[in-house]
């Protein structure tokens, strides 16, 4: 039986964007399929609609405000998470802005004093609360000849005013692990598209070619030293990576822990391979609880991957760097990855791109790249293991790429072939309840974190030394010729039976056979 699916959306942006439009777009379309849609009012709108005027307040009266606000909006959405929780159809909640936009008109300062003053933390409000974010650049920003404060009771906005509201509220949530900016560089009818397409890109729906804009996911080589001085606001997050055994051929499972300052989330993802002309990623958002039984399985034939991750906008562009830290392979060391989802190509692609950062070449569509070969303990030119076929690759293109790996000194993981944008499928839970993502089980993680690394740390980094387990009866297929992914394995000794990657025991999540990215 297939698993319910509810799937939370903010769709957030400076004045004039197109979210009312959007937001009801955005709905028909989703009830046209079958799913129940919930729409979440701005909680702005509702308390400015009774008279009040966040100019005429003094500071701790737009403190309060604020706080009473965040307050409001936070148990307004729960009634309708828990109406999407409690309904027997897919659900999708639309929330006119989400928790982190109130940050967007207060100083850093006294926001962090209302995280502490109500036990909040910028973790669970921004990352763990809802699936995806979407900013939608104001009309001011672009497209200034439809800008316009008309329509709208409470906008009263002028053209300047308005691009920094727009700048603040995408600067707000940046950081968020699926956070897409919908600019104006298109008619609004085409922005609109896009929007949706967005939301069915993540949520694995194949929508054909009406949708369609082009846009994919680029990735830069980037080297050092970073102009520490010349970044805009930035988020930093640590981010650790594990691969998991997997008991189907042609498949990766994979575990990401990241987080800020003690607060961690949790993601469990299958990587597919190619299908119908797309990759398919499974994403599940996990408790600590199940992260840490999933790192029973780890793959021993990978290093553990560990990245600071730096997230910023600049030219109306989100950005995502990863910076690969110790331990880890000799390959890894230095690497510098830049990544962005874009339509835009030659010159105009060039204009958008960081200039304060030095990018050595595009490494899109490199198998060099992966994560999955980055990660390998062995060499390249010693191993079965490198996969070449996940992404489509042809035999050739794999044969040469191989071939070159005495050219490369930094390798990365990309996510679509041929300039096609992968489409991710999140499934499972959907939601952390009593904070089970962070503080409550860091003790017990980071310890078998620890223990990781230790080992990553005593083996040979090199990848000449192999780790052998006496309890464990594994058959190795051979990647490059056709079964790509992990290792096929198999274990007497583990409490978890695992299913395509996925810990079959109390919290177990149903998974969905693919094809074109509609479940079947």
């Amino acid at each position: 039986m297939e698993q319910k699916r509810v799937y939370k959306v903010v769709l957030t942006g400076g004045p004039c964007g197109g979210k009312t439009t959007g937001q009801a777009r955005l709905c028909t379309f989703f009830e046209n399929m079958g799913w129940k849609v919930f729409r979440v009012p701005e909680t702005a709108t509702v308390l400015l609609s009774g008279g009040i005027k966040f100019t005429d307040l003094n500071a701790e009266e737009a403190f309060k405000f604020q706080e009473n606000l965040l307050r409001t909006m936070i148990q307004i959405e729960n009634t309708f998470f828990q109406l999407g929780d409690s309904c027997s159809r897919n659900c999708l909640i639309i929330c006119d802005r989400g928790a982190m936009d109130a940050s967007a008109f207060i100083s850093k300062d006294k926001w962090e004093l209302m995280m502490a003053s109500n036990g909040w933390n910028n973790v669970e409000l921004r990352d763990n609360r809802y699936n995806q974010i979407i900013h939608m650049v104001s009309a001011a920003n672009g497209a200034e000849e439809f800008y316009s404060t008309e329509d709208h009771a409470c906008r009263s906005e002028g053209m300047e005013l308005a691009r920094e509201l727009d700048y603040n509220a995408a600067a707000a949530w940046v950081g968020h692990p699926y956070f897409d900016v919908i600019d104006n560089s298109q008619d609004f009818d085409t922005k609109i598209c896009r929007m949706i397409e967005c939301v069915c890109q993540k949520l694995g729906i194949d929508t054909g070619d009406r949708l369609r804009a082009s846009s994919r996911k680029l990735k830069f080589l980037v080297k050092g030293p970073l102009p520490e001085d010349a970044f805009p606001p930035y988020q930093d997050f640590d981010v650790v990576h594990n691969y998991l055994q997997s008991k189907t051929p042609k498949l990766q499972a994979r575990l990401r822990k990241r987080g800020q300052k003690g607060h961690w989330s949790y993601i469990h993802t299958i990587r597919r391979p190619k299908m119908c002309g797309q990759v398919v990623e499974v994403k599940t958002q996990l408790t600590h609880r199940d992260y840490l039984n999933m790192l029973a399985q780890l793959d021993d034939s990978h290093f553990t991957i560990f990245k600071r991750r730096r997230c910023f906008l600049i030219n109306n562009q989100y950005f995502q760097l990863d910076i690969y830290r110790e331990p880890g392979h000799p390959r890894c060391r230095g690497l510098m990855l830049l990544e962005t989802y874009t339509a835009l190509s030659g010159e105009e692609l060039k204009r958008i791109l960081p200039q304060f950062l030095t990018i050595e070449k595009e490494v899109t569509g490199n198998p060099d790249y992966s994560m999955f070969n980055l990660s390998l303990r062995e060499e390249w030119n010693s191993t079965n293991k490198y996969c070449h076929t996940l992404h489509g690759l042809s035999d050739g293109a794999g044969a040469e790429s191989k071939k070159s790996h005495s050219h490369y000194h930094h390798r990365y993981h990309y996510e679509e072939t041929n300039g096609s944008p992968i489409k991710k499928h999140d499934n499972g839970l959907t939601s952390i309840s009593n904070g089970d993502t962070d503080r409550s089980g860091d003790a017990t993680v980071n310890s078998m974190e620890n223990k990781v690394q230790k080992e990553v740390q005593n083996g040979d980094i090199n990848g000449t030394k192999h780790h052998n387990n006496n309890n464990k009866a594994s058959e190795r297929k051979d990647c490059v010729s056709k079964n790509c992914g992990s290792a096929e394995s198999s274990s007497n000794n583990l409490s978890e039976k695992l299913n395509d990657g996925i810990v079959e025991n109390g919290t177990a999540h149903n998974q969905y056979e693919l094809k074109n990215g509609l479940k079947i």
